[in-house]
């Protein structure tokens, strides 16, 4: 059997589609198809039905792709051991973390890092949603929860402080009549957006998004009250804190899979963001 047929046969089992899989490996969506179908061919087993306007595996498919789980866990374990043995001159490390940090805070701290080690390169990816380590969608990770991948190797390094913020000409009255500016149905999971649910008390909603970037001029516009990391909202002359009330403090921690963490570059690459989420600090707080 092709590898690359089971490889793709296991990327729509964990992600429950063809244009899910097709995401992840960076394909389109008809090769995934004809992977799919490559191996129906070899093996003589139907492993894909559709249902509805989409797909799933068959009974088959999912025993097929649960031993594929295994040969890529295996492949990547390699690929990790491989990385950590050599000492090339040049080398790539994979920092995935949110993308108001990786925008507002992380891609300006990184220049100092170039210019002591510029044999490392490194590729800043913000990105809302969680990766896997073990899978190797990143080499770094900085998150606002510990990762819970028993291979992954987390400290924490630092806590960031959200507040309330309205244009500067927004009425400031919190009992009185206001609107609020808000993540869509997406992102309830969050503590934030709990904790927010439960201080606007079916406060109506004027404008939802999935963006922090987004959110924040809308709330500059007028629009309504919005939750936002200090860091990010502070600087902003066309915004004030509305008021004293917050919720907790979320805290920032950066994860290497095990079989990494030794290795020189990621291992600079990891002290560096560290450092500058300290010397960031008060910032991150919004003292």
């Amino acid at each position: 059997m092709d590898w690359e047929d089971l490889r793709h046969l296991a990327a729509v089992g964990r992600l429950g589609s063809l244009s899910g899989a097709a995401r992840a490996l960076g394909v389109d969506h008809a090769t995934v198809g004809r992977r799919v179908a490559a191996l129906e061919a070899r093996t003589g087993l139907r492993l894909l039905e559709r249902r509805g306007r989409g797909t799933a595996l068959t009974e088959a498919g999912e025993r097929v792709a649960a031993l594929a789980f295994d040969m890529e866990d295996r492949v990547l374990a390699v690929e990790r051991l491989v990385q950590a043995e050599r000492q090339p001159p040049r080398v790539e490390v994979v920092v995935s973390a949110p993308p108001a940090l990786a925008m507002f805070m992380l891609a300006g701290g990184l220049a100092a890092l170039r210019r002591e080690q510029p044999s490392i390169t490194v590729t800043l990816r913000g990105e809302a949603s969680l990766v896997s380590l073990t899978r190797r969608e990143a080499d770094l990770t900085l998150r606002l929860q510990a990762p819970d991948e028993p291979t992954s190797v987390a400290r924490k390094v630092g806590e960031m402080a959200y507040a309330l913020y309205a244009a500067v000409d927004y009425p400031n009255e919190p009992d009185g009549d206001w609107a609020l500016v808000s993540y869509d149905a997406e992102m309830d999971r969050l503590p934030q957006q709990a904790w927010l649910r439960a201080f606007a008390a079916g406060r109506p909603v004027s404008f939802r998004s999935n963006d922090m970037a987004i959110l924040q001029p809308a709330a500059r516009a007028g629009l309504g009250v919005v939750l936002l990391p200090c860091f990010m909202a502070d600087p902003d002359p066309g915004l004030r804190r509305w008021s004293g009330a917050a919720p907790p403090n979320r805290g920032l921690w950066l994860a290497v899979h095990e079989d990494l963490r030794r290795l020189a570059a990621v291992r600079a690459v990891g002290d560096h963001l560290a450092a500058v989420i300290h010397q960031q600090r008060d910032r991150l707080l919004g003292v």
